[in-house]
């Protein structure tokens, strides 16, 4: 009995030695695993280390040159500023007009120029402008008269030729009218073609957001008052000027399509003067009709002559309770035919100016004035002397 106990507990005690050896071995397997471990991880460490010695130690030169190396991200474009390049946009630079020779197309001209904006305070000390628009068929040869007019008024005016893309001459530097012409398409008189001349100015005038009053003129027309007259008059009107009435009979009326149903009807149809003066909300709204002016597109052709009938009917029907009714460039109908009377060099007289400038009576503002038109027209190149001779005086230029 005793000798199965001796047994039995060295038994115990082999069992306990052959547990204790596995657990040696496995505590030293488990030490030489973290061992290296830790020598793989100081291994790396001591690598990276080195390295990044090793690029602070590089000489200036070269890791400027390796910065320089990079290219710069490429930038998007902005379709509104008309900028790219990574140009940072401020208001300033936002309200930059583009120039006038500029590489957009006409839809292009026309969605720029719509965009308007909603609150009515300006965040900027705005000083208005009147854009003076010249639809002409090349150059002005009114232009040293017109060069006197502004004289001393910068900053308080803008101007936009529209010529026939054939004249290719170029103003003298120094002149009020150097680099003023806009991209210009063909313009035939009578022609649908000339009120999109016309959009086309208003559109160019419209993307500089200092200009407030517009209005439109010839290389015939004149001044009749001197620009603090018409600056004043025009900045402080509450109403547009486009001439617009209805006319019974084959040259008012009878100029009617019925193709153009339903959006003209034959009681809206208008007839006016083309040459116009309006505000910013109006010419806005010009440049931006996508209803009425397409109908006169396409069906108010040959004898219609869209440029005396799509702005009076165009105003008539959406904004009259703004429009004054009546134009603000005289011109002579006694003669009747197609167009009006010319004026040549023996028509101008001091008696002859001082009449265009005070001979009727109308309503401004709801008041009562003899101011009536502030431009007139048609005169004839070879009128220019004499008028150089006698406007100045009448008309009080400023010298």
């Amino acid at each position: 009995m005793k000798g199965e106990n001796s047994n039995q507990s060295i038994s115990y005690w082999k069992l306990f030695n052959a547990q204790m050896h596995f657990f040696n071995v496995l505590s030293y397997f488990l030490l030489f695993g973290c061992g290296l471990s830790l020598g793989v991880i100081l291994s790396f460490h001591l690598k990276n280390y080195s390295l990044a010695l090793h690029i602070t130690q590089l000489p200036l030169s070269t890791r400027s040159a390796s910065t320089l190396a990079q290219p710069p991200p490429s930038q998007p474009f902005n379709p509104v500023s008309g900028t790219s390049h990574g140009d940072r946009i401020g208001l300033t630079e936002f309200l930059e007009p583009p120039h006038v020779m500029h590489d957009m197309d006409d839809k292009e001209l026309l969605w720029r120029a719509s965009l308007a904006p909603r609150i009515p305070q300006y965040p900027f000390h705005r000083v208005p402008k009147v854009a003076f628009l010249f639809l002409t068929k090349g150059p002005v040869p009114l232009a040293p008269l017109w060069e006197k007019f502004f004289k001393g008024h910068q900053g308080l005016y803008s101007i936009y030729v529209h010529s026939d893309p054939s004249f290719n001459l170029t103003e003298p530097e120094g002149s009020v009218f150097h680099g003023r012409r806009i991209p210009s398409k063909e313009v035939e008189w009578g022609n649908v073609n000339m009120i999109e001349a016309e959009r086309r100015l208003l559109a160019n005038a419209l993307m500089d957001y200092s200009n407030q009053r517009f209005v439109l003129l010839s290389e015939a027309c004149i001044p009749l008052f001197n620009f603090s007259t018409v600056y004043s008059y025009l900045i402080n009107s509450t109403q547009s000027f486009v001439e617009s009435y209805d006319l019974p009979g084959p040259v008012g009326r009878g100029r009617y399509s019925r193709r153009m149903r339903p959006q003209v009807t034959i009681q809206q149809w208008r007839k006016g003067a083309q040459w116009f003066e309006m505000d910013r909300d109006l010419a806005i709204e010009v440049v931006s009709d996508q209803i009425y002016f397409p109908v006169f597109q396409k069906y108010c052709k040959g004898a219609c002559y869209a440029d005396e009938h799509y702005l009076p009917t165009f105003v008539a029907m959406k904004f009259a309770n703004k429009n004054s009714n009546r134009t603000l460039t005289w011109v002579d109908w006694s003669k009747g035919g197609p167009h009006p009377a010319k004026f040549i060099r023996t028509n101008v007289t001091v008696e002859f100016l001082e009449r265009l400038r005070s001979q009727s009576q109308c309503q401004y503002n709801g008041n009562t004035t003899d101011i009536c038109h502030l431009f007139a027209r048609k005169f004839s190149p070879d009128a220019l002397y004499r008028l150089l001779k006698f406007a100045p005086k009448v008309m009080q230029f400023h010298e």
